[in-house]
């Protein structure tokens, strides 16, 4: 048994034991890390790295009065472990069990639900001048990554809290790494930052040295005072108003409690640079962090198994669509925020070096960055997860499309995400995008039509978005050609009579699974804009009942828009939406998440079948390829 770590109930605990008790704690606390997430899968390097600050921090500060914002909040595993969640640890990232991020609803140490990158200082800072307000002493602290530090709205809250006299403490975990490599001039200047260590380590010793002669010491500290600027000069941080400290060792559990008790006596803006290693403990997440970021199941002992023969993803189309259409096209230029490996661009980055760019953590640069390309003739690809094309939301309107700019938006993981739950699930883009003039949203229902919709959406001379789920589809057959499809047409899958269901995306073969009974008309929409017209006239003239099938939300989704079709061609044929309600999903197995939900067939035949009882089952009719 790990004594003090299961000793630990809450921060409470943490407080009674004597500082030099505090490496060992972090040995457990590592140690048990390791065991937890092998089974559960996970975040993992990051959590690794954080082992030893969140532990200061909780030893430092009284938390949860005193508030700790973690940006991203990908690390936040010891976070938990330490604030009376250890037992339930076995839980992690499954249904009904805890999340992998901060959820306020989850413990009152999460005082604010993150997943999202850069936006600590901002919450943090705001809480502070909240205490200021109220004439409360609390502290506030974020806590912020080196990747997430890229981001603009990083930089608005220092810009904003460096002129306040707030009690604000950033500290930047400085561990040369988000999940891809780091990119930019700022990576560059923490570099030089970190050149200061040796600045650092040389008064250390000189002031152990001289402190036995009060005379030279004294004199070496003028000395310092006088040349310090020619050594290590004001740093930015300082400039934008902060009271810079550091860089120290991150994984010096009790010069991070020193440097933290400094931080905290003082008053007003502070900045403390710590320097930490991801997957800080565990050989091969240190040797690997990227590959150890977020790994599934695994054997401490032996690591991650090589990749198996399994099904092609719908990334790993995309990238390979990716080189294939650069290898033809010189004006392709493919544009990440700092999803390299997850967005599946690493063979394009490595075989277009010239021709690939990541912005870091700036999805509002991005998308910008992307128009001033296309402005100039080039044709920008743009690899953007669906949830975080949300944080650019003003750029895709007023940069992209109201400029009509040919940029193809490549949106993984739209719909459900599984394990990360709510803060990542691509639920909105279908609504938020389709109400936009001279944009195009593609559904393509499988991996073969994604690379298709995407030779389409290349093709085109405004934007295009192309939505496709994380993981595996029904592994169709990728053809590598660069064919596409006739842009906005639907293709009739199977020819029913009475009802029709309209598919956009994959749930197209759920439908398939229950038509037979149904004996239902099935529809692969392919386009959520430009609708198919002509197609749903069709429909709509031939059968009584229709029922539209997304896997996004109901609520001004592909749904809505085939109702206000049919409203504005003078049909009233009834129709049933089949969608994401109006509510966040839940973080869990993906499989009972979509039955939970009703968008399995089980549950689409369900919903149908309770809406039209007398919905029998009917002799199968010929289907249409």
């Amino acid at each position: 048994m790990d004594a003090l770590l299961d000793w630990i109930k809450s921060p409470l605990y943490l407080r009674k034991l004597s500082r030099e008790s505090l490496p060992g704690l972090a040995h457990e606390l590592r140690t048990r890390l390791i065991e937890t997430v092998s089974q559960t899968g996970g975040h993992f390097s990051s959590n690794l790295g954080t082992v030893e600050l969140t532990i200061a921090l909780h030893y430092v500060y009284n938390t949860p009065e005193d508030r700790l914002v973690w940006d991203v909040g990908h690390q936040t595993y010891p976070h938990k472990m330490l604030t009376g969640r250890l037992d339930k640890m076995g839980s992690l990232r499954q249904l009904g069990g805890l999340s992998g991020f901060p959820r306020r609803e989850e413990s009152i140490y999460d005082t604010f639900g993150t997943a999202h990158s850069s936006t600590s200082i901002s919450a943090a800072f705001g809480m502070a001048m909240a205490a200021k307000q109220t004439r409360s002493h609390r502290k506030s602290v974020a806590i912020i990554g080196d990747g997430a530090l890229t981001a603009g709205m990083a930089f608005e809250a220092l810009n904003n809290a460096g002129n306040a006299d707030a009690d604000l403490l950033v500290i930047l975990n400085d561990n040369d790494m988000s999940i891809s490599p780091p990119v930019g001039a700022l990576n560059q200047y923490l570099g030089q930052l970190m050149s200061g260590r040796f600045y650092a380590e040389a008064k250390k010793f000189g002031q152990q040295v001289l402190r036995n002669a009060p005379p030279l010491f004294e004199l070496a500290r003028r000395i310092e005072q006088q040349t310090q600027q020619l050594i290590q000069p004001d740093t930015l941080f300082e400039k934008l108003g902060f009271t810079y400290t550091g860089p120290i060792d991150g994984h010096d559990v009790e010069a991070l409690v020193t440097a933290l008790q400094a931080v905290k006596a003082k008053s007003g803006p502070q900045f403390l640079h710590v320097v930490t290693q991801k997957g800080k403990g565990y050989a091969r997440a240190e040797a690997d962090p990227i590959s150890y970021h977020g790994p599934g199941k695994f054997d401490p002992a032996v690591g991650l198994a090589p990749a198996g023969q399994s099904k092609q993803t719908f990334t790993q189309v995309f990238g390979q669509w990716l080189c294939d259409m650069a290898e033809k096209d010189p004006r392709l230029v493919g544009i990440t925020p700092a999803m390299r490996e997850g967005s599946g661009m690493v063979a394009f980055s490595q075989k277009f070096a010239n021709r690939y760019h990541d912005v870091g953590i700036a999805e509002q640069h991005a998308v910008t960055f992307a128009a001033g390309m296309a402005c100039e003739g080039l044709k920008p690809v743009v690899a953007i997860y669906s949830t975080f094309l949300q944080r650019a939301y003003d750029q895709l309107i007023h940069d992209v499309a109201l400029q009509n700019l040919p940029v193809v938006f490549a949106l993984d993981r739209a719909g459900l995400v599984g394990a990360d739950g709510a803060t990542h699930a691509g639920m909105f883009d279908i609504s938020f995008s389709r109400c936009i003039p001279n944009m195009a949203v593609a559904c393509p229902a499988d991996e073969n039509e994604c690379r298709q919709l995407l030779s389409t959406a290349y093709a085109q001379n405004h934007p295009v978005t192309v939505r496709y789920p994380r993981g595996s589809g029904v592994g169709a057959v990728v053809e590598p050609t660069l064919d596409t499809l006739p842009y906005g047409k639907a293709s009739l899958v199977r020819q029913g009579e009475g009802l029709a269901i309209l598919a956009f995306g994959p749930l197209l073969h759920e439908a398939l699974k229950i038509a037979d009974g149904l004996n239902a008309t099935v529809v692969n929409m392919r386009w959520a804009k430009p609708l198919d017209l002509d197609m749903i006239k069709r429909i709509a003239a031939s059968h009584d009942r229709l029922v539209t099938i997304e896997d996004g939300t109901r609520l001004g989704g592909a749904g809505a828009a085939v109702l206000e079709a049919l409203q504005d061609m003078g049909f009233n044929n009834p129709v049933q939406v089949i969608g994401f309600d109006d509510a966040f999903t839940e973080h869990g197995d993906p499989a009972k998440l979509m039955a939970q939900y009703g968008l399995n067939a089980a549950g689409i035949q369900k919903t149908i079948t309770e809406r039209w009882p007398d919905q029998t089952v009917s002799p199968i009719l010929r289907r249409v390829v």
